[in-house]
């Protein structure tokens, strides 16, 4: 234990406490350790509020509700706010450069010697911030655990002057400016020669060379041709197998078009993970960082950016409760690039130890933007994002944003991308039914009368304060001569919007005394659900076809879809009022008052008009267009109706009903995205791993692929092409088919996970089809995998996000994950730290209302066997990241078909064995740990 410290130094005068799953380690003041049981561990922090890193987490591990103590993170979040680390004690002293151990005694006083830089880090912040003096003593102030060493290491015995000016951190951002708009983009082509250069500049002299990256790099440079007709853009579909280098090999030739034709591509991800990636591989193309942030914008959806008016307002109530929280947050929104909550520089582990509400709260979540009427507008990150993308060379978004932008037209005339890269393009069927569904459902409903009306007294309080509602994000807007109409037009939308649900419609649906012609209607779906459906009293959500409707529900369908057009009309009257404003005083209006004026305009075309007329034309559907109203009676065309599928459901969350409504999704939802998206573009690229089908037919595989991506809709073909995986799977990999493992008795698929995560030492991956199973299994193994000094990460079960659980996982090797989807595709573990994959059954499609219509359109029994054979191949690229992996994919299903063994690459045999004969492969096969 460090004995000596610096005199400005001091640590809290506590122990300090570390655990794993089976034990823990107290350091007591006097220096001593103790070994403890995690019950005693639990009696000891019960009494004494100790030293300690993710107060959540550990937590949990006690199996304690709540947990007093000093947590390391938050000094480390507030000394480095913007800095990468894994929220272990050994993922902070790594990413201090200190040595980092397994053994629980040598990372108690790790904690120790981590705290004790942070605090040497801290001083010498002082003289370049001096903000952070007042928010060290404010917070101190408020009992932050922190606070005297903080203090001590600053040098303050006195408040410094203006103390609470360290909260207004808005007053130090700086404004953003408008630019003129770029001139039109040029039609140069790039040449394959051209592309290969790039990326051998991009790699470096000391690089690899890579034939499959530089043939794939000269391939995908057709997608960067010169349109020869409109609506038939250049697609390619390529698919390149892991290893292949596919994101550098995609940036070289992308950068060279935007060099030549001074226009932006935009790169699509599905997931965070890759965004991350991505923002990493672009420093090579822009190594100085102040040109990298001119000319790469990550753009997200405004609910993913802090708010900066959410956090003036967390700031002004100064509720002592919130102080250390919105100090933290401070020191980060004085070093953050870009403002992004959610998979930027923010720490993934920050919400679950400051409170969610304190953190990801503070973003534009509940849509209430005023636009230039706010006083951080000209500061706001928002904002600046926006304007970034604007002027930049590479955009880095995701499926979602971009198909959402095009379908809402939120592209301005001139900004509209010409050139995409849809990189995980085997999402982009899932992120298209998403993105073109339509759900009239209790919460959407609610929601929308809340964003109208504002806070109605439920629910409200402090920290709602934002619930303004429509009419007062209108005030000062309608002031004219003509606002008279609008102002009349405005309280009739609003009184209208009563017709929707309001606080507390749940407890009135369930008691069947709805309040509103909205709840009227979601009472008797409800009602429709339960009695028609299969299994009413277990845990998953409910649905049922939509037709035949119940005796006398045909009125209530009547009734709301007049109550819905009622509320459209004078909305839309007073939009129409808000553009002829623009119109009639454009030399008068100010750019601030114009751009709120087409900001309120965009926001109640999209989160009113745009989903209100998604929701009247389902009901017509019921009704067939049985009734007269003001915005007509026709009923859903016989086209249409072939088109899409409606269901009514009844949504459970954990066994708890939480929603009820009628849904509508497209069959086939990659045909509004070809459209929106595909079409107006000159050239895309569609790439992936795992675009194809491993059905045995190359031309049917290929089939697939198109049909998942939207190309039989396109007038011209796509070019297809595949780049192969330099890995050999042959050697590097063994695939297991365990034979006698009940996959429905849960206590031996439990017993079988235990076993094989043993045999390899840790470093399982660990895959559910449910989060019931996945719950089952992490309860019946956790003890036994920490008797053996192994650790045990969960979805669903730590209360850390997805992001951060991979990030333990791939930091600490002899850790075990346990995840459904999410962990199944899209991360990227490499080395011995993934080297066992478990996957507890063969992924077949849940067989609800959607799937069956979409395997009636699409080839019956053949699709099922396609998305298995799809997720088990997602599943199967985790295992392999780079040369010199090695490792073994195992699945707990004695029932898996032979037809589906075209998901494992060529080459690679699956055995079928027993569950002795598997724990004996995965034991001989994978490496011993180097040295």
């Amino acid at each position: 234990m460090p004995s000596a410290f610096p005199s400005h130094i001091i640590l809290p005068d506590v122990p300090v406490l570390v655990t794993n799953l089976h034990q823990a380690v107290w350091l007591d003041t006097d220096g001593e350790l103790h070994a403890l049981s995690l019950a005693e561990a639990a009696e000891s922090a019960k009494r004494t509020p100790a030293l300690l890193c993710h107060r959540p987490a550990l937590a949990g591990r006690l199996g304690m509700e709540s947990l007093r103590g000093i947590d390391l993170l938050e000094l480390f979040a507030f000394v480095l706010p913007t800095r990468f680390c894994v929220p272990t004690p050994n993922g902070v002293a790594q990413a201090l450069g200190l040595t980092v151990s397994v053994a629980l005694e040598d990372q108690a006083e790790t904690l120790l010697l981590t705290a004790r830089r942070l605090l040497e880090i801290l001083t010498g912040k002082a003289a370049l911030e001096p903000s952070i003096k007042g928010l060290a003593w404010s917070m101190a102030q408020a009992g932050w655990g922190w606070g005297p060493p903080v203090l001590a290491a600053l040098g303050l015995v006195e408040p410094p002057e203006r103390a609470g000016q360290g909260f207004r951190v808005w007053e130090r951002l700086p404004e953003w400016e408008d630019q003129p708009p770029d001139g039109p983009p040029g039609c140069e082509t790039v040449t394959a020669t051209e592309a290969r250069e790039r990326l051998t500049a991009l790699l470096g002299p000391d690089a690899m060379h890579r034939q499959a990256q530089a043939d794939y790099a000269s391939a995908v440079a057709q997608a960067f041709q010169p349109r020869e007709r409109v609506n038939e853009p250049h697609v390619l579909l390529v698919e390149a197998g892991t290893g292949t280098g596919k994101t550098l090999g995609y940036i070289a030739p992308a950068s060279v078009w935007v060099e030549k034709n001074k226009a932006p591509v935009w790169i699509s991800t599905y997931t965070r993970n890759l965004q991350r990636q991505l923002d990493g591989e672009l420093s090579r193309l822009f190594p100085d960082p102040a040109e990298k942030a001119r000319r790469v914008v990550i753009r997200k959806g405004r609910e993913n950016y802090l708010c900066l008016l959410n956090y003036e307002d967390q700031v002004m109530r100064g509720h002592p409760e919130e102080l250390i929280a919105t100090g933290i947050v401070a020191r980060w929104l004085t070093e953050t690039r870009d403002g992004d909550l959610t998979g930027g520089d923010f720490p993934g582990w920050l919400p679950d130890l400051l409170g969610r509400g304190r953190t990801l709260g503070l973003a534009d979540r509940r849509g209430e933007c005023i636009f230039s009427a706010c006083p951080h507008f000209r500061k706001c990150v928002i904002e600046k994002a926006v304007r970034r993308a604007k002027h930049a060379d590479i955009v880095v978004a995701n499926h979602a944003l971009v198909m959402v932008q095009a379908a809402q037209g939120r592209f301005e005339e001139g900004n509209r991308p010409l050139r995409y890269v849809f990189d995980e393009g085997h999402h982009v069927f899932d992120a298209a039914d998403s993105a073109f569904s339509s759900h009239l459902t209790g919460g959407e409903a609610a929601e929308m009368r809340r964003w109208l009306l504002g806070n109605e007294g439920e629910g409200g309080g402090p920290g709602r304060s934002r619930a303004r509602g429509l009419r007062r994000r209108c005030e000062g807007l309608l002031e004219t001569s003509g606002g008279a109409v609008a102002a009349a037009a405005l309280e009739e939308g609003l009184m209208a919007a009563r017709a929707l649900p309001g606080p507390g419609w749940w407890a009135r649906i369930a008691a069947d005394q709805p309040a509103s012609v909205t709840e009227s209607f979601l009472a008797q779906v409800r009602q429709h659900v339960l009695a028609r459906s299969q299994g009413t009293g277990g845990g998953y959500s409910l649905e049922t076809p939509c037709l035949p409707l119940l005796e006398g529900m045909g009125q209530s369908v009547t009734l709301l879809c007049q109550a819905l057009i009622e509320l459209s009309l004078p909305l839309t009257r007073f939009v129409r009022g808000l553009e002829q404003k623009l119109d009639d005083e454009a030399a008068e209006l100010e750019s601030a008052t114009r751009a709120r004026i087409e900001g309120l305009v965009r926001s109640l075309e999209q989160r009113v008009l745009l989903p209100l007329a998604g929701w009247t034309a389902m009901l017509r559907t019921l009704s067939g267009g049985g009734f007269e109203a003001g915005g007509g009676s026709e009923a859903q065309p016989e086209a249409e109706k072939r088109l899409t599928v409606d269901w009514f459901a009844v949504e459970r969350i954990d066994g708890r009903d939480a929603d009820v409504g009628m849904y509508r999704h497209w069959i086939d939802p990659t045909l509004p995205f070809a459209k929106t998206v595909l079409e107006p573009a000159h050239g895309v690229l569609i790439t992936s791993a795992t675009l194809q089908d491993g059905s045995g037919s190359t031309e049917a595989d290929w089939v697939v692929a198109e049909q998942r991506a939207g190309i039989p809709h396109l007038l011209s073909p796509a070019v297809r092409g595949t780049v192969m995986s330099p890995f050999d799977y042959t050697a590097a990999t063994r695939v297991l088919v365990v034979s006698d493992v009940p996959k429905t008795d849960m206590a031996q698929v439990a017993a079988a996970y235990r076993v094989l995560f043993l045999a390899a030492g840790g470093g399982g991956l660990g895959l559910f089809t449910a989060i019931s199973r996945l719950k089952d299994v992490y309860r019946r193994i956790q003890a036994p995998l920490g008797a053996e000094g192994l650790g045990l990460l969960a979805q669903h079960i730590d209360t850390l996000d997805t992001g951060t659980l991979v990030d333990i996982f791939r930091a600490e090797e002899n850790t075990c994950l346990l995840g459904t989807d999410a962990v199944r595709d899209g991360i990227d573990v490499p080395g011995r730290a993934l080297r066992l994959i478990v996957f507890d059954r063969v992924p077949w499609p849940r067989p609800d209302l959607l799937h069956q219509a979409r395997r009636n359109a699409f080839g019956g029994r053949g699709y099922d066997d396609m998305l298995a054979r799809l997720r088990l191949k997602q599943a199967f690229g985790r295992l392999i990241r780079r040369e010199g992996d090695q490792g073994v994919f195992v699945l707990l299903d004695p029932t898996m078909p032979s037809r589906l063994k075209g998901a494992f690459p060529e080459g690679v045999t699956v055995e079928k064995v027993g569950l002795a004969e598997a724990v004996r492969q995965v034991r001989e096969f994978i490496p011993p740990p180097a040295g």
